[in-house]
Parts: structure tokens; C-alpha cells; sequence
């Protein structure tokens, strides 16, 4: 089993000039220990306007900036917002392909519709059309990253014509996608597309079982929309590791609280007020059990807080159950900065060596056990179609009103 980190960049109020500076710096110091002490993954949130809760929206920067600050962790989009709306088609290509040139080959790529108002109202996004946009654009960029040239698309979301798209990525043909899950039929629905899942709810070891289980099992008959299977599946967990328990428990429990006091606020019923509203001051008015109910109590996820030894018998549990990889939630709310690289140190030190002793063979395992599976998806997968606007594609300088007209080598070079 392999562990990252999911970063949001939150910042809670009040703030002073330099509020965003730290978290965002912070997080970029955050992920040197990381990546010293062992920790597999990053997974950077793309999230627009969502104050407090998290600053990330311009996560491509994060991730370029983690690309010189790490060495080996791969370096993921937790998810890019793929509507067309939000993030052209082309311009994500060549993002995930900078990002893997950037960070010498290890980019990971995934995506996403959003689920927020504040998101898909301001970008005026559908919400009965996003899952449509999201699925045509990443077919389109997939292309877009092997192709040379990009043939062109002709769609009912996307109208593009023959470019060749640079950069390439180092990662053939691409780097590995995923897609952002919270429901079952989310898992089952990247299964079937070859694709990566990272849920991003918190599911006990027993109901991460049976998801891992859906996914592999619809895995056997996907039919790929890239031009590579990724079969993985991650959670979420909170996150604190120190020496005494109830340290870390009292060091997680506002914070963590917090965290999904603000998913609430922006993703169920909250009434905000962009640049007025206050989170953290009404978090905090709020009584403790009235947070508990808001937040929805207890979801039967053991959170991966506590000591070392109290962490090691939580992830067991999903190693048991199949689970490829844990996610962490380790910045929330107010925690210190100090205490979170402690902690992640404390974490690298006792308890990552022993798993990924274990990872290694389970991987080749894993490899060798869905090699005929992997097969067999790939002679499923259908290419597009070829527009008919593609053949002698070329264009002119200047425009002259003309997009299609026979190509000419001789009258390249000449003009040349």
C-alpha cells in the first residue's frame, strides 16, 4: 500500500497580507519532508472560490513549484476541472505534459466535473452536462498528448482543429489518469474506463473493501479511453501522528472538524457571502455537538490519528482489504506548520519502511496478475474517428480565410 498527501491550501480567517503566502509555502515545505521520509504521492485540489475551505486554484503552479522541491514523490492533480468552461481541453495537455517534463516523469493526472455551485455557476458549467463535458474532454486530451498531430475534434463540447499540441509528455504514452470518486457508481465508472480511482470520501476498511472489489471486478471487461490502463484505487483519511494519542487527537479534532465544517458550508447547504463570510469565526461559536451533527458525526472511517502504533493497526486494516493506496489530509483548519512536519517525519520514520517493504512484492503480484487483464482492455479500446477536415490540413499564416487547402512541401520550403 502506497500513502500521499491531499493538499488544500486552507486558510482560514482572519487573515493579514501574508496568510496566503504561508500556506502556500508552508505546503511547499510540507512536501519536502514528504518526499524525504517516503510518502508516495501528492494530490493538488484545483478549487475557485472557495475561501477558507481552499486556496488552491491554481494548482498547475503548486505542482510546478513541487517538481523542484521534491525528488521522487509523484506529483498529482487532485483534480483538474475538466468541463471546457473551466480549463480548455488544450491547455490541460499541455499542463500534465510540462508538469511531467518539469518533475522528470512523474506527473499523474487526474480529473474531474466539480460538484460546487460557487465553481460551476461562475464558470457556467451545467450541472445535468458536466459528466458529458468532463468525458469528451478527457478523450480529447488523451490525443491530444499522443497524437502528432492532433487530428482534430469535431463534438458537441469541444470544436478543435489539427494542431500538434507540445509539450509531449516523458511518461508514454501519457501519465497515468484517474478520476475523482465519491459513490460507488463513481468507482464502477473509472473501472470501466481503465482509469484510476481516488475517492475522496472516508470509508471504513470493510466498505473500502467492497468498493476495491466493484473496481477490480468491472476492471476485467473496461474499455479504455486512454492509451493506457491505470488500475488503482485510493482513499481518504485524516491524519496526525505523534508520540501521545490524546496529543494528536486534540491537535486533530478542531482542525479536522473544521474541514468538514467547510465541505458542508460549500457543498450542502451553507449561505455565503464571497469576501464576508467568516468560517472559522462561526466554527468556532458553533458548540461542539451541534459541529458533530453539521458535519455529519461519526462515518465509521478510523481517521489515521493517534500514535504510530494506534496508525499501523488502522492502515492493516485496509492493507487487508486490498486497498492500493491511502490518502492523507495532514494541513486543515488552523494546525501548525511545525506539528504537521512532525508529524509527517514521525510517520516516515515508524511506520512507511514496513509497508513499503510489503508494497514491493504486492506490486509485482498485482503485475503479474492483471497483465492478461490489461491485454485484453487494450484490443477493446476504439480510436476515434478521424475528422474529415484533417486530410491536408494546413494553415496559413496569415489567416486569408482559408483553414483547408492541399498541403504543399515544396511550397513550404520555398516559402521557407
Amino acid at each position: 500500500m502506497k500513502f500521499g498527501l491531499l493538499m488544500e491550501l486552507q486558510t482560514p480567517k482572519p487573515w493579514n497580507p501574508e496568510s496566503e503566502l504561508n500556506s502556500w509555502h508552508n505546503g511547499l515545505e510540507q512536501l519536502e519532508v514528504a518526499d524525504r521520509v517516503g510518502f508516495d504521492f501528492l494530490w493538488q485540489v484545483e478549487h475557485h472560490f472557495l475561501e477558507e475551505y481552499s486556496h488552491s486554484s491554481a494548482s498547475e503552479s503548486f505542482l510546478a513549484a513541487a517538481s523542484q522541491r521534491t525528488k521522487r514523490m509523484r506529483l498529482g492533480s487532485g483534480v483538474t476541472l475538466l468541463p471546457p468552461p473551466i480549463n480548455h481541453p488544450a491547455r490541460v495537455a499541455e499542463r500534465v505534459a510540462a508538469l511531467d517534463l518539469l518533475s522528470r516523469g512523474r506527473a499523474e493526472f487526474g480529473s474531474g466535473e466539480s460538484s460546487s455551485f460557487s465553481e460551476l455557476d461562475a464558470f457556467q458549467v451545467s450541472r445535468a452536462e458536466k459528466r458529458a463535458m468532463w468525458h469528451e474532454a478527457l478523450g480529447v486530451i488523451c490525443r491530444m498528448m499522443v497524437e502528432e498531430p492532433f487530428r482534430g475534434h469535431e463534438g458537441k463540447y469541444i470544436q478543435f482543429p489539427p494542431r500538434n499540441v507540445i509539450p509531449k509528455p516523458i511518461q508514454k504514452p501519457h501519465p497515468p489518469l484517474w478520476v475523482a470518486c465519491s459513490r460507488q457508481e463513481t468507482i464502477v465508472m473509472a473501472a470501466r474506463m481503465g482509469i484510476g480511482a481516488l475517492t475522496f470520501g472516508f470509508l471504513s476498511a470493510s466498505d473500502a473493501q467492497k468498493w476495491t472489489r466493484d473496481y477490480y471486478a468491472t476492471l476485467e471487461t473496461c474499455t479504455p479511453i486512454g492509451y493506457a490502463i491505470n488500475p488503482n484505487v485510493g482513499f481518504l483519511s485524516g491524519f496526525m501522528c505523534h508520540h501521545d494519542g490524546a496529543t494528536a487527537r486534540k491537535l486533530s479534532a478542531e482542525n479536522g472538524t473544521f474541514f468538514g465544517y467547510c465541505f458542508r458550508h460549500y457543498y450542502v447547504d451553507g449561505f455565503h457571502r464571497p469576501a464576508q463570510t467568516d468560517l472559522w469565526t462561526a466554527f468556532r461559536n458553533t458548540p461542539f455537538p451541534e459541529l458533530i451533527r453539521i458535519v455529519g458525526g461519526d462515518s465509521g472511517a478510523p481517521s489515521c490519528v493517534g500514535t504510530p502504533d494506534e496508525i499501523r493497526k488502522v492502515l492493516l486494516d485496509y492493507e487487508a482489504a486490498g486497498v492500493d493506496q491511502i490518502n492523507f489530509i495532514a494541513q486543515a483548519g488552523k494546525l501548525k506548520h511545525e506539528d504537521i512536519c512532525e508529524s509527517l517525519e514521525l510517520f516516515g520514520k515508524t511506520i512507511i519502511p514496513e509497508f513499503k517493504e510489503r508494497d514491493e512484492k504486492h506490486c509485482r503480484d498485482k503485475n503479474e496478475r492483471l497483465e492478461p487483464i490489461i491485454e485484453a482492455g487494450m484490443k477493446r479500446r476504439v480510436e476515434a474517428p478521424v475528422p474529415e477536415s484533417y486530410k491536408d490540413y494546413a494553415f496559413a499564416a496569415g489567416g486569408e480565410n482559408i483553414k483547408h487547402f492541399a498541403y504543399d512541401p515544396a511550397k513550404e520550403r520555398k516559402q521557407a
